[in-house]
């Protein structure tokens, strides 16, 4: 799902601090501008993504004047944030899949006579093809 929620953006003591009110407890944080609302989408993300495994309602982004009116200071400013929850799936959910692939018989021999661990190894080589450091 796509979403689009307005944050309340701070600078203070060389960090540009982000809240996002309609979602209870979103605070985040970073270094510029850019990081900060970098780092808000994930928050964002990671909220939303939570709440639809759960189950859980998805509160509805508030219109961005209300956000503003709830500014404390002229240096805050408000910003929206645009989340993909099946991005973020995409790129974190960590479960397993089985996949069906096929190798010369002889290659499959020899790997089963090493004990060779065939999805650890698919897995680093995918890694390794795709440039992924982890």
């Amino acid at each position: 799902m796509k979403y689009v929620y307005p944050a309340i953006i701070s600078a203070e003591d060389g960090k540009f601090l982000v809240s996002v009110p309609d979602l209870p407890g979103l605070h985040t944080f970073g270094n510029s501008m850019a990081d900060a609302l970098y780092m808000a989408q994930d928050a964002i993300e990671m909220w939303l993504w939570d709440a639809e495994n759960n189950g859980e309602a998805i509160p509805q982004a508030s219109d961005t004047q209300k956000i503003t009116k709830m500014c404390k200071s002229k240096d805050q400013v408000v910003s929206l944030v645009a989340a993909d929850t099946d991005e973020y799936r995409r790129q974190n959910d960590t479960r397993s899949i089985k996949k069906t692939l096929s190798i010369p018989s002889w290659l499959n021999h020899k790997a089963e006579m090493a004990n060779a661990p065939f999805s650890q190894i698919l897995q680093q080589g995918l890694k390794d093809y795709l440039h992924i450091a982890q």
